[in-house]
């Protein structure tokens, strides 16, 4: 059986990287076009989203969203999220209508036709420098003022797989405070099981992701920086939690 298992893993991952080339050839000339002016980045978020679901879809995963508060579409927020899986790019795409722009670090730029895009629709960040931090706060201004939103993943990276919910860095707080934005957390809860980084793993099944209530920034000063990280986290850690120790329950005993 595992080694039957191996090469279909093998597979699976190959038939992941085909998913994500494929729209991006076929749409080459027209997402080209779609990033051609800041004006039209709408247009390409559009374009993005149904990119995602064709992974996911392709891939064989049935996304599930849970809302306990809708986005307005009008609205700029500060959306963030646990980070496990190269799909969590997808899943927050396929989850959040409102067009946002992803905060991201700099090495995914070097990954063949998707950098290519990558480093000309989201912010770039050198995490080991700090003149590249502070150039994050402004380009991320920038695109507040033309309404978008903004996507971070605030653990900075992806944890080793035994971390349930790894340290929250506060730079996606302070940009909220700073505009007075609401920050958004959403939880994902299946992300790790169905694609992880360890390569001979995953498969198949339901992605479900909770957008949680909003946390409002209006009245916060960026002394509230580390309150408003640790709330947040608290949030996406408890849900985390609840959903694993539910699903403890429901395996049968063995003596």
């Amino acid at each position: 059986m595992v080694i039957v298992k191996y090469p279909l893993w093998v597979l699976y991952r190959i038939w992941f990287y085909v998913l994500v080339a494929l729209p991006i050839i076929v749409l080459f000339p027209i997402l080209l076009v779609s990033i051609s002016r800041e004006k039209w980045y709408p247009f390409f978020f559009k374009l993005a989203r149904f990119w995602a679901k064709f992974i996911l879809i392709g891939m064989g995963f049935n996304y599930k969203i849970i809302k306990e508060q809708v986005p307005d579409i009008s609205k700029s927020y500060m959306f963030i999220a646990n980070h496990t899986s190269m799909t969590d790019i997808m899943l927050m795409l396929v989850a959040v209508k409102n067009p946002f722009v992803f905060v991201g670090k700099k090495e995914l730029a070097n990954i063949p036709l998707f950098g290519f895009f990558y480093k000309r629709t989201c912010i770039l960040v050198d995490r080991s420098s700090a003149k590249s931090r502070q150039a994050v706060f402004l380009r991320a201004q920038k695109r507040l003022k033309q309404g978008l939103s903004i996507c971070i993943f605030p653990e900075g990276g992806v944890p080793e797989e035994h971390i349930v919910l790894d340290d929250f860095k506060d730079g996606a707080f302070r940009l909220a405070i700073n505009h007075k934005i609401p920050v958004v957390p959403l939880t994902f809860y299946d992300n790790k099981k169905r694609f992880s980084y360890t390569f001979f793993s995953g498969g198949p099944g339901i992605m479900r992701v909770k957008i949680h209530q909003f946390l409002q920034t209006v009245d916060l000063t960026i002394d509230n920086t580390k309150t408003l990280n640790q709330k947040a986290r608290r949030i996406i850690l408890e849900a985390l939690n609840q959903d694993m120790n539910h699903n403890k329950k429901k395996l049968p005993n063995h003596e």
